[in-house]
């Protein structure tokens, strides 16, 4: 595998380089990332021998989580990153649902992986394990080709997570062509990327892999520190970060600081988006604030390895009264906009964006059925995104989901999943949940209910419906708002009227 080829060469070229750098948990040199990996990768292999099941990886952004990854793809195995935000009993699901053998976790506290049938491998245990082993495995036993490199779950419509595979040629083309978003690979040799997104998010695959393709620094910044603007301000301050991943919300938050300018930050040399749309505000400000760094928007579900096209943002883009693009296709994607009769469309014209090419995934994890529903392979896989876009001037435009999926600060949400988990709660008849748009972009949830009438405390009641959510979703799928209804509205097909709904949202 190239990706892997490429870390071996930094650790024969560059062993003391800092590979990872997090906030609060120290540095791991481009020689302890592959010794303590290859190590562990033939304990693993030594532990498991035929059974190839995925290992689930639980933790935050510690560096023993990078570890940890490639130790599982040395071994031949692929990984699945849970972070510490998932909910314990999300977590026990897709623990139960891969069949691990495995866990490797980066927490000291890890009561969540209790009564798992599966051996757990702490850092610890890992340490110790590193210790004894006398050398590293061979490379030959390395994921390779069409075998899958890593699984995450997204949010599924039924209530259920899907989980998206990567195989290691499509991590192969997106590495590729990341390498080379903003500034070429020869720039990123040294560099420092951060990393806002945990890693059970798939836009961490484009701050990580990109860093450790090109013989960067990761730098991880953690959930504490990020709550903190005043120490997230220092942080930037003094980590000489030259490209910066995540979503567009949270360069938006960010903009509010004084301190988030060049002055501060003289080092920055690209801002790379994906995961929502990026606004123009957005775009302008970060102009305004680092006149000299240059803007990519990117375009790409997890289905597709993370981002499929790319644009650097011009001035002229910016003051203009269109949305921003997402850009034009790597080397390695088609993309076609299809109608509802599968017709491609002309240019200009809306429908359904078609992904096609490498990045594209083997399809989601033990359910064929969802599998053969949005993917089809002709002798080149193909990917129905959901999303709906039109390309102007060859340059590809997002516009909205065709379904009930939406973005939201970079992580993709099926409503459904948060209306089902709602359904579940004592009293609640039916449930719709709708965005509040602003400027194009997700800026909060709302949930209508009915079956409880007009509570007399609908703050208290609304409080305990959230504090039951997060018992079984992320924060980021808890609605900010709870509306109570008499009655929901619906459609001549008996359908929730969410057209209806949105214009209730305030």
């Amino acid at each position: 595998m190239i990706l892997l080829e490429r870390i071996a060469d930094h650790y024969n070229d560059i062993a003391d380089q800092t590979a990872v750098d997090s906030v609060s948990d120290g540095v791991v040199s481009y020689g302890e990332l592959w010794e303590k990996s290859g190590k562990l990768a033939n304990y693993i292999e030594e532990k498991m021998g035929a059974d190839k099941s995925p290992i689930v990886v639980y933790g935050h952004k510690q560096p023993y989580m990078i570890i940890y990854f490639l130790a599982c793809v040395r071994s031949g195995r692929a990984y699945c990153p849970e972070d510490i935000s998932v909910p314990d009993d999300r977590v026990r699901s897709i623990i139960e649902r891969t069949g691990c053998g495995m866990i490797l976790t980066a927490e000291k506290e890890h009561d969540v992986l209790s009564g798992a049938a599966a051996e757990v491998i702490d850092i610890d245990k890992a340490e110790e394990i590193e210790a004894v082993q006398p050398e590293m495995i061979t490379e030959d036993k390395a994921v390779s080709g069409s075998d899958t490199f890593y699984i995450i779950f997204t949010s599924g419509s039924t209530g259920t997570p899907k989980g998206v595979q990567i195989s290691a040629d499509d991590l192969d083309s997106f590495t590729s062509w990341s390498i080379h978003l903003g500034y070429g690979p020869e720039d990123k040799e040294g560099a420092v990327f951060m990393n806002q997104a945990p890693f059970s998010f798939d836009l961490s695959v484009m701050d990580l892999y990109t860093s450790l393709a090109s013989g960067g620094t990761l730098k991880t910044i953690d959930r504490k520190t990020q709550d903190d603007m005043s120490a997230l301000m220092k942080t930037f301050g003094e980590s000489h970060l030259n490209y910066w991943i995540s979503t567009p919300s949270f360069a938006t938050m960010c903009c509010g600081m004084p301190e988030f300018c060049e002055d501060h930050m003289p080092d920055m040399r690209a801002f790379l988006f994906c995961g929502e749309a990026l606004t123009n505000t957005t775009a302008r400000r970060l102009r305004e604030k680092f006149p000299k760094a240059k803007i990519v928007n990117t375009y790409g579900p997890t289905e597709a390895t993370c981002a499929v096209t790319s644009a650097e943002i011009t001035d002229e883009m910016i003051n203009s009264d269109e949305p921003l693009p997402v850009g034009v296709p790597g080397p390695n994607t088609r993309i076609n906009i299809r109608g509802l009769d599968g017709r491609e469309m002309p240019e200009g014209e809306r429908g359904e964006i078609i992904i096609s090419g490498k990045n594209v995934s083997t399809g989601y994890f033990r359910d064929e059925a969802q599998t053969d529903k949005v993917f089809f392979d002709d002798g080149m896989r193909h990917y129905h995104s959901g999303d709906e876009g039109f390309i102007k001037e060859g340059q590809l435009h997002f516009t909205e989901r065709m379904d009930f999926q939406i973005k939201y600060h970079g992580y993709r949400i099926e409503l459904g999943d948060i209306e089902n988990n709602l359904l579940k709660e004592p009293g609640i008849d039916a449930a719709a949940v709708v965005p509040r748009m602003r400027e194009g972009a997700v800026k909060n949830l709302v949930a209508f209910i009915a079956g409880m009438g007009d509570p007399k405390d609908p703050f208290g009641e609304g409080k305990k419906i959230k504090d039951a959510l997060r018992e079984k979703l992320p924060d980021y799928m808890i609605p900010k708002k709870i509306v109570f209804l008499d009655k929901m509205p619906v459609t001549p097909n008996g359908k929730a009227d969410r057209k209806a709904l949105k214009g209730m949202v305030r």
